[in-house]
């Protein structure tokens, strides 16, 4: 097993045209055709981290947050991550970030947060949008269940909690085979006539290279007719943030005491009680506060995130209760869920997770 076949399977899972423009996920450091020996995963690289995986025999650390997040222009050791970069290079060692990709995927971080409090009708806080293709293509009627299983089978057609969407309606195609070709149905030099379906289906931008390249292999076609679309509307099961609700509304102290057990908070940093009753909840893992107003219009009696300055907590306005957990401890379940997925994909080689793993951040 190749570190490419690891993150071929982590880029299924979380693509990573799926990240935020700011961010730097992907192989940061290594050789891609290396054998793996063993992959250690962590929240935070950090030197710590790195003997470890040395000492355990992990050549492959999957890591949440990228070492690498601004351009690096020299590499002297002068700073943390000139020295991580280096060690990991002078020890064999490759890196790789999963980060807002995976924040963004509904199978991410923050399905993680609303299953540790115990949420129902988990939700996408903030969906994205134009994320979503068409594609229609002409099929003869004949072949039209083979064509659509093909595209099926490839990741088309799903919208929500449904799966094998399509539409289709009848229609007569025509086509002249020119010299050279080799044409399922006609004659060579002459017009011909077919009575064809036109089959739509829906489904997400990174798979569309998978699901024309199904189409074609089921279609009878030499040359295949079809079209592309983009679509503007929100894409449900994939975005920023979550919303859920608790199976019963919890008074605000109650609810602030689970959150610090479930979610091993020290300190909770918020603004103040409404007096009204919690059910409701809006999240999201790491540096939320951009979706403040998504929380607000979702109807949220409460608002979890991390990183929140001074004046914005200001922001809350008294619409809901702004929480600050602290932005370790919002994801550090993260790593326990990666090293749970590779685990579950992978047998030949071990999937641990990293001891040295610390919060940067102390109270006293």
């Amino acid at each position: 097993m190749k570190i490419k076949d690891i993150i071929q399977d982590l880029e299924t899972w979380a693509p990573r045209r799926y990240q935020e423009s700011y961010d730097n996920s992907g192989l940061l450091v290594g050789d891609s055709e290396v054998e793996v020996s063993g992959v250690m995963v962590c929240l935070d690289v950090t030197e710590d981290i790195l003997s470890e995986a040395k000492s355990k025999n992990c050549n492959l650390i999957v890591a949440h947050h990228p070492i690498i997040f601004k351009g690096l222009k020299k590499l002297t050791g002068g700073h943390y991550t000139e020295r991580i970069v280096i060690q990991a290079i002078q020890n064999d060692l490759a890196i790789y970030a999963i980060h807002t990709n995976l924040d963004n995927q509904y199978q991410g971080v923050n399905q993680m947060i609303g299953q540790k409090l115990g949420l129902n009708n988990l939700e996408i806080l903030r969906p994205m949008k134009d994320r979503l293709k068409k594609l229609a293509t002409y099929v003869p009627h004949a072949h039209t269940e083979r064509v659509m299983n093909a595209m099926f089978e490839a990741g088309a057609g799903e919208i929500g909690d449904y799966g094998e969407c399509s539409f289709r309606w009848k229609g007569k195609g025509t086509f002249k085979a020119k010299e050279g070709s080799s044409p399922f149905v006609g004659e060579i030099g002459e017009r011909h006539s077919e009575e064809e379906d036109r089959v739509e289906v829906i489904f997400p931008e990174h798979l569309a290279s998978r699901i024309t390249q199904a189409m074609k292999q089921a279609h009878p076609y030499e040359e295949v007719a079809f079209e592309i679309y983009k679509l503007d509307q929100a894409h449900e099961k994939l975005g920023a943030g979550m919303i859920g609700e608790l199976e019963n509304p919890m008074k605000e102290e109650a609810f602030f005491s689970m959150v610090k057990e479930k979610m091993e908070v020290q300190v909770i940093r918020h603004t103040g009680f409404l007096g009204k009753p919690i059910q409701k909840i809006a999240f999201c893992g790491g540096s939320g506060f951009f979706l403040l107003e998504d929380a607000k219009a979702s109807g949220a009696q409460v608002y979890i995130t991390s990183d929140v300055k001074y004046h914005e907590f200001m922001e809350a306005d008294q619409d809901l209760i702004l929480m600050d957990i602290g932005h370790f401890e919002s994801e550090h379940f993260t790593s326990l869920w990666i090293r749970d997925y590779l685990a579950q994909k992978f047998h030949t080689f071990a999937v641990l997770l990293a001891d040295q793993e610390r919060n940067p951040i102390n109270y006293f």
